[in-house]
């Protein structure tokens, strides 16, 4: 094949990123939109690169050192990829190379000044936009200096930032190629960015224009603050003006220079408004282009605007797609569930089959549309008294999407909505039988599904899991089931409130339902405690599991002193508690039967940090305060006015409390115990399909809807296009931040907490266990990185109950997401750990060994040091 070394600007477009990147495809795509002017200019193709790459195999030796690099180890990146960029600049262009490049200037006018940029493969793509990684020249004049800078935009591919960018985004540096675009450079007066969307709440209805005088140098490498016009609907509705002390000018021989700005001028509009305007509507038509938001850079020349660049916005959440016009309110599915890391396809899936109401997805998650509640004044204020009891951050977003009166429709109040049958005002008695009777349900229904599902394969096993499907709903949705829940969360709001009128005790309750009976999450963080009492006698069990990487790691230990005593506990725990597992909402992800190593370092740091007994003790202390606090509040409750009858109803709420609160972890258990059996079925026909050749490889089946994996087992053909396709996709997804409320026009609505009762300086967040501890933060975003000392308080973005084994080794906890009766709240209330969860960015304000100080009780984390 003829290898093509220079393509004109407008023959490019987005089926040839491979040949000229990311940013020529996207500028030959703009050339030909009616209206939209581009400056000419042609591009220096891949295999230009690939020729210049061949001529120094040195490199590949390099490559291949750069990729065994540790991403945080920047002194070797900088110092392997500077050697990297100077043996290419060091390249002499061959000849029929440097031919086809001056060929094509003396087409476009071979004195005339260019700007020379580089446009790498995985650039400016809809997954990673790659932006201000590689390099730009301007005003770059004659053949041998045009020469000379597509030499450093080959080079600057391997730029410490670009290589940083590439490794942790999990980019093999092979992959990527650079082309060259060489354009007729733009004497702009003015110039600057255009974002079609917010890029920072999001809003896919209102523009921003950043604007300065010169070329857009200036504002691109921060030298100058822009002017900064928000446009929506066509018009301007804010606009702040800076004072643009400096801009950068071409040099008529070539090349750039900063300069003063005249003192008259400083102050002056970059545009006026009317030009942001017309801006905003060239940026609407290239939005329509490309089919998505886009950072568009531009020129302003002679009341004219070029566009030399246009990308799309990779930061922006996602919004769901419903088919429609109409303006819809999202509450995230992942801050109720503690899981806001993005999901694969078929764990999306299949929890909307199992879900109880109907979800969205968008970017990985998962969202629950709250328009109509919203609308209605009757159901309004009890979805709003829900949603804040367990997360203030969401009532508070609500209430401002709610506060701009012409985004939710106001539905006309037809009075009181009833409870649903069986729902949470059906009153239940405080008998414990009801969680047994509960329990004994479930665990007969799982047996009936482990039994019944093993017989099951090809596209029986799908109709088998459908009828599965309805059972699971239907245990869910048990009205017996329901009222325990809710039973044992309201006494624990009616204790809080109540106890805070008459005793004026913040979150007494906190103590009150210390080791409750029937929390099987409590349980499992105990249960751990006990298996490494078994472990702990034994040294040469520990120093095996210190060194332990290879999930066969079990038969081995049998082998050991003492290790097949280790590994009978370990297996009863994996018995019990095996099927869960860091985000298990997400049936795609590994539990702890397929990948018991993970459990590992918190056995460890038992064995090193606790004593033999611990955890029958612990719950037994647990147990005695609760009772205490109880004769406690009951005594002081009857020394007051009307006090009999305010201790008897108290009395009637906490034996609720400790009937009820410990079942409320219970469903969650049952939901992944199912999970864990469809999942080994699932799990088993894509070995089959991978054997067959039907799917490159078994874990395909994460990148497939449930229903799209039903017609690959029927059909035996699967697109490999579109599991790659969502393999890419889910890696964007990963690098973003779901909101707690997303708007149709695509706002990220986060809420605030309104407080003044704080001191200056403190992270806010939602007490949810009472008391105050002080320590040394650990923030720990991995389970399997932990490494815990006595008095450490954890810091994560969230705990979902696979976490609370580490909840015993800690004294205190600080999370990004929760809320009142979320898992973490209530675990750590069982273990008596002062906790407040919902602190904003919790895991970026608070480092790693800082000290700090938790206050539980009144909902704020102060940085000590």
């Amino acid at each position: 094949m003829t290898e093509q070394y220079v393509l004109d600007l407008r023959e490019a477009d987005g089926t040839q990123i491979a040949v000229v990147g990311g940013k020529a495809a996207h500028l030959g795509g703009l050339s030909r939109i009616e209206g939209i002017r581009v400056p000419d200019g042609f591009c220096v193709t891949t295999d230009a690169f690939r020729r210049i790459m061949a001529e120094a195999p040195s490199i590949d030796d390099r490559l291949d050192q750069l990729s065994r690099l540790d991403p945080d180890d920047r002194e070797a990146i900088r110092t392997l990829s500077a050697q990297i960029r100077r043996t290419v600049e060091g390249i002499a262009i061959p000849a029929d190379v440097a031919a086809a490049i001056t060929g094509a200037l003396a087409r476009h006018g071979e004195q005339a000044a260019y700007a020379v940029r580089s446009s790498a493969t995985a650039e400016d793509l809809p997954t990673a936009s790659f932006a201000g990684q590689q390099d730009t020249y301007l005003n770059v004049v004659g053949p041998g200096a045009i020469l000379r800078h597509v030499s450093r935009c080959w080079a600057s591919l391997f730029t410490e930032r670009a290589v940083t960018y590439r490794q942790r985004g999990g980019i093999d540096h092979r992959t990527v190629q650079m082309a060259v675009v060489v354009q007729q450079m733009a004497f702009s007066q003015a110039a600057g960015i255009l974002f079609t969307a917010d890029p920072v709440t999001g809003n896919r209805k209102v523009a921003t224009v950043d604007a300065g005088f010169g070329l857009g140098e200036a504002l691109v490498s921060g030298l100058v603050n822009p002017d900064v016009f928000t446009v929506r609907d066509g018009e301007v509705v804010a606009k702040a003006i800076a004072a643009k002390q400096r801009a950068i000018h071409a040099v008529p021989a070539g090349g750039t220079r900063e300069v003063t700005i005249d003192a008259r001028q400083q102050e002056q509009p970059a545009l006026s408004d009317a030009q942001a305007v017309r801006l905003v509507q060239l940026g609407r038509r290239i939005e329509a282009h490309f089919g998505r938001p886009q950072d568009i850079e531009w020129c302003l020349v002679d009341d004219e605007f070029q566009i030399v660049q246009s990308r799309p916005i990779t930061t922006l959440f996602p919004i769901p797609e419903t088919g429609d016009e109409e303006n819809h309110v999202y509450v995230s599915v992942g801050h109720q569930q503690m899981m806001t890391d993005a999901m694969k396809p078929l764990g999306l899936s299949m929890w909307q089959q199992t879900a109880m109401v109907a979800m969205h997805e968008a970017g990985g998650r998962l969202f629950v549309d709250v328009t109509g509640r919203l609308a209605s004044p009757a159901s309004r204020a009890g979805l709003l008294d829900l949603v804040g009891r367990g997360d203030p951050l969401v009532r508070d977003a609500l209430e401002t999407v709610l506060d701009r009166e012409d985004f939710v429709p106001s539905l006309p109040d037809e009075g009181p909505v009833e409870p649903p049958a069986g729902g949470a005002s059906a009153p239940v008695e405080p008998d414990p039988a009801i969680v047994t009777e509960l329990i004994e349900r479930s665990q007969e229904s799982i047996a009936a599904l482990e039994r019944d599902i093993r017989t099951k394969t090809g596209p029986a096993l799908f109709d088998f899991l459908f009828e599965a499907f309805a059972e699971h709903k239907r245990v869910l949705s048990d009205p017996l089931n329901i009222q325990a829940i809710m039973a044992g969360m309201e006494a624990t709001w009616w204790l809080n409130d109540k106890l805070q009128e008459w005793l004026g005790e913040k979150n007494a309750a906190d103590t009150l339902t210390l080791s409750a009976p029937d929390n099987i999450t409590s349980e499992m963080g105990l249960a751990l405690l006990d298996v490494a009492d078994v472990i702990r006698p034994h040294p040469e069990v520990v120093e095996f599991l210190e060194g332990v990487e290879d999930e066969g790691f079990l038969d081995e230990l049998a082998k050991i002193a003492g290790g097949a005593e280790a590994r009978d506990a370990m297996e009863a725990y994996l018995d019990r508690y095996g099927m869960r597992c860091v985000a298990e909402i997400d049936i795609s992800r590994p539990r702890w039967r397929e990948r018991p190593t993970s459990l590992v370092p918190v056995i460890l740091d038992n064995v090193r940090n606790f004593e033999p007994g611990v955890a029958e003790r612990r719950f037994e202390q647990g147990r005695q305060k609760a009772r205490e606090k109880e004769q406690e509040v009951l005594s002081r409750l009857r020394d007051l006015p009307d006090g009999d009858r305010k201790a008897d109803d108290t009395k009637r709420m906490i034996d609720q409390v400790r009937a009820f609160v410990g079942y409320r972890e219970y469903p969650k258990y049952d939901i992944v115990s199912r999970y864990f059996v469809y999942k080994q079925a699932l799990m088993a026909e894509a070995e089959r399909l991978a054997q067959a050749g039907v799917l490159e490889a078994k874990e395909d089946i994460f990148y497939l809807t449930f229903q799209e994996l039903h017609d690959v087992v029927r059909s035996q053909r699967a697109d490999h296009r579109l599991i790659q396709q969502r393999m890419d996709a889910f890696r964007s997804y990963q690098a973003l931040t779901p909101p707690r409320v997303l708007t149709s026009d695509g706002e990220a609505v986060t809420g605030a907490y309104r407080r003044d009762d704080v001191p200056a300086g403190a992270l806010i967040g939602l007490p949810v266990s009472a008391g105050t501890i002080e320590g040394r933060a650990r923030v720990i975003l991995d389970m399997a990185d932990a490494d815990l000392e006595a008095g450490d308080i954890l810091v994560t973005t969230f705990t979902d109950p696979s976490w609370s084994p580490l909840f015993v080794a800690v004294a205190g906890l600080v999370t990004e997401v929760g809320g009142l009766m979320t898992h973490g709240a209530v675990i750590a209330r069982e273990y008596g750990l002062p906790a407040v969860v919902g602190v904003d960015q919790a895991t970026r304000l608070i480092r790693d060994g800082q000290r700090i100080r938790v206050h539980g009780t009144d909902g704020y984390i102060e940085i000590l040091s």
